[in-house]
């Protein structure tokens, strides 16, 4: 086969074979085609797009390029769930040893900070001695063992993806879908699981700003999943404000913690609960109407606290220090943010807050930098809620050195107020 003529022919609107799609990817994995050449491949599928069987060839060649993580074929109770990432998300924390204390076994491989959004692994790393970089039979034991693992993506796996993914940051790709879901797909079937759940994020936190486009990517991630014998499904959640009531990797194992012992912010648990009850359901353990029950007795009972508590003993982190119920890693100052003036909150650009976190430590603006994890902000108002000058608003956590008055002034121009009462958005806006 010739790369320049498979690049034409997709160029020119015509779909490729698997055999085509599979050697662009070896062989550029391999390093026998160079990166001018994929990056005119990467944009010409950015142009023409991918049908669905192109997609699921292009998803099952990433994965391919790599070793891959096996469990009984057809047992949907191992299940894993995917965000596509969002300000304050930290649902995985939360949902993956509720799950395990219901009955499901959950192998999660998780990524790190992207672009202004947190990162799974970078919250749990908070933890001290919490080993996200588990090795393929350390991960798989865990998952029998304990019932839930959130680890990182291990050099053998889906080398392809890094590859490519790098190459997509650099040439203007990254928001092409079919290229979305092959990466996505490539790491989260790698792990394991038959069965997954999708939360596609919407609104100006999110990388899909449109209803439509969110929905288009849920669509093709499920499809794929069909056609490679995986159960799924899909929802989309708001994302034109934080999720829960923390921003910051401490403060969200702090508030994830919160949540497993029943005491969670309402809108965190909604969206947690909704997505467990679709894993639930799907897997065959119990149906749509017990699901509810059964994750509440394992809130009450403690056994999803529990779960998690096992779960970071296994991974090398001090369950000592979270027993303790104190705040995780306390910042060197907080600034406690008041309101300029009466009235509602009206919007908050919650792509600008994650941007904040960054500037404060909480994130990385590239490659290599090292994260505070103490560095974060907790909402004491969100949109909707009736706010009094002078009444604080927010606590910024920081121990940069960064001048308080541009803290306070720079959160400050993220808050938009109205004079009249404002719509809270809903959490979920549809569910499929």
């Amino acid at each position: 086969m010739n790369p320049i003529e498979i690049i034409i022919r997709k160029r020119d609107g015509y779909r490729l074979s698997g055999d085509q799609i599979k050697f662009m990817v070896e062989q550029y994995t391999a390093g026998n085609i160079p990166d001018y050449q994929m990056s005119a491949f990467l944009m010409a599928v950015f142009c023409r797009s991918m049908d669905a069987e192109e997609t699921a060839d292009l998803t099952r060649a990433m994965l391919d390029s790599g070793e891959k993580i096996s469990f009984p074929a057809s047992d949907f109770r191992y299940a894993d769930k995917h965000s596509s990432g969002g300000i304050g998300d930290k649902v995985s924390i939360v949902l993956a040893p509720l799950m395990a204390a219901c009955g499901l076994k959950v192998p999660m491989l998780s990524g790190r900070g992207l672009g202004h959004t947190g990162g799974t692994l970078d919250k749990l790393e908070s933890i001290p001695g919490f080993r996200t970089d588990l090795s393929i039979v350390e991960f798989k034991n865990g998952v029998e063992k304990v019932g839930c693992i959130i680890s990182g993506q291990t050099p053998e796996i889906a080398p392809a993806d890094r590859k490519i993914y790098a190459l997509r940051d650099v040439t203007g790709t990254v928001e092409s879908i079919p290229l979305i879901c092959g990466s996505i797909l490539s790491k989260k079937l790698a792990a394991g699981p038959n069965l997954i759940v999708f939360d596609i994020k919407c609104g100006n936190g999110a990388f899909m700003q449109s209803l439509s486009r969110a929905a288009e990517l849920g669509e093709s991630l499920c499809r794929i999943c069909e056609a490679m014998g995986k159960k799924s499904a899909f929802l989309i959640s708001d994302m034109n404000q934080p999720l829960g009531r923390a921003a910051g990797n401490a403060l969200e194992i702090d508030e994830c913690l919160q949540c497993l012992r029943g005491d969670g912010p309402s809108d965190l648990m909604q969206l947690t609960l909704a997505l467990g009850a679709k894993m639930l359901a799907l897997s065959g353990i119990v149906s749509d109407g017990e699901a509810m029950g059964l994750m509440k007795s394992a809130l009450d009972s403690g056994a999803a606290y529990q779960k998690f508590m096992e779960m970071v003993e296994f991974q090398g982190g001090l369950t000592e220090i979270l027993r303790k119920a104190e705040p995780l890693k306390p910042a060197e100052r907080v600034l406690n943010v008041r309101a300029v003036a009466d009235g509602f909150i009206a919007s908050i650009d919650t792509r600008q807050v994650g941007i904040l976190i960054i500037e404060m430590g909480g994130g990385r603006s590239k490659l290599g930098d090292r994260i505070d994890h103490s560095a974060g902000i907790v909402f004491h108002k969100k949109i909707g809620d009736y706010v009094a000058r002078g009444e604080i608003i927010a606590e910024i956590h920081s121990s940069a050195k960064i001048p308080e008055d541009y803290l306070t002034t720079r959160f400050l121009s993220l808050i938009k107020y109205s004079s009249g009462p404002s719509k809270t958005p809903p959490l979920i806006l549809r569910d499929f």
